[in-house]
């Protein structure tokens, strides 16, 4: 089998045993703690530019399913139409899988997609330098040189607007009922859909930087995706916000919308050591004090202290304290850091759909 390499950023490098495409990646090494829901996370268009560590030792054992559409064209087991992660970092790769759904390995999928990975790598040790360190630039090579200065460039996703390159180009109208959203987005995960059109809401879903109002879009709610990449830098979308603010529309954002619509506001938002990447993550209601066990995939947070005075945050990270949702005092505005229609992980927040559907 052939060798590969992890290099990162500072010096370290990591060797591994090829099991996907044997092609040279770059991006930003970042980790999932999640024991399950692979082909989901790969397809969420959140983790565009990077490579991913799952800290579970074992990945694949259920295969991977065949790519089936709904009456909606919408894939029913991926979350998108492609894998968006740059490489893949495991311990162990399972090779025969054992799943009534599965139709390949997650290998020769991964293969497929030209997507590099490596196996055998120390992800317990590797982990543990990220958090230590926080997330560093990589790449995987496959190469006998086993050298690496620190002064070698590495390619930084963060530089640019990944958000442009996972949005449709153009609006698609999903006809359902009478209530009508116009959907930006800015990475969408599919479920999020679903969740929409399960609850007889026609959804208008339109590119990251579509002016909504200009275009004379017909809505009665505005709802924001999440997606990858640092949440500043959107200046349009920012702007977009800010007119639904301003004519009282029911707003609702998640997790990349939960960060524009705080920026809209006037709030400020900044990177985090580590991010959250799991289904596994515990998040605190302030309004009620219930904890619920949450997905999420994010790299970003919101500045507490930097919120304005009509806006509060609504839940917060039961580890770290970080803002996991806010909602404006007085008007039909809230959004959330996790991902309440999970795929993967529990779906015990997937009520806010439905809170958002009573604004309409």
């Amino acid at each position: 089998m052939k060798k590969g390499y992890l290099i990162l950023e500072d010096g370290t490098i990591l060797e591994g045993i090829s099991v996907g495409a044997d092609k040279m990646s770059e991006g930003e090494v970042v980790f999932n703690t999640g024991m399950m829901g692979y082909p989901e996370s790969f397809t969420d268009p959140s983790y565009e530019g990077q490579i991913l560590t799952l800290t579970y030792p074992l990945i694949g054992n259920y295969g991977v399913p065949d790519d089936e559409k709904d009456k909606f064209k919408i894939s029913k087991h991926f979350e998108s139409d492609k894998i968006h992660i740059k490489g893949l970092i495991v311990s162990e790769l399972c090779e025969k899988p054992s799943h009534w759904n599965s139709s390949r390995t997650l290998a020769s999928w991964l293969k497929e997609n030209k997507i590099a990975a490596l196996a055998g790598i120390d992800t317990r040790a590797l982990t543990q330098k990220l958090r230590d360190h926080g997330v560093m630039l990589g790449k995987i090579v496959f190469t006998d040189e086993k050298t690496s200065k620190k002064s070698e460039k590495f390619y930084d996703p963060n530089n640019e607007n990944l958000v442009a390159n996972v949005s449709i180009k153009k609006p698609i109208v999903y006809n359902r009922g009478k209530k009508r959203i116009a959907l930006i987005d800015c990475g969408m995960k599919n479920n999020i859909l679903r969740s929409l059109l399960s609850r007889d809401i026609t959804v208008t879903r339109v590119p990251w930087n579509y002016d909504i109002f200009k275009n004379k879009i017909k809505f009665d709610g505005v709802f924001i995706s999440n997606g990858p990449g640092d949440p500043a830098i959107l200046h349009e979308t920012h702007e977009i916000v800010q007119k639904c603010f301003a004519a009282k529309i029911p707003t609702f954002g998640i997790c990349l919308g939960n960060q524009i619509m705080a920026i809209a506001a006037g709030a400020k938002t900044y990177k985090l050591k580590y991010g959250h990447r799991a289904q596994n993550q515990p998040c605190t209601n302030l309004e009620n004090n219930r904890c619920y066990i949450t997905s999420q995939n994010h790299g970003f947070a919101i500045n507490a202290k930097s919120l304005p005075r009509e806006w509060k945050p609504l839940f917060i990270n039961a580890n770290d304290k970080t803002v996991e949702g806010i909602r404006h005092k007085s008007l039909p505005f809230f959004a959330v850091q996790f991902h309440p229609e999970a795929t993967p992980g529990p779906n015990d927040t997937g009520y806010l759909f439905d809170e958002f559907t009573k604004m309409l």
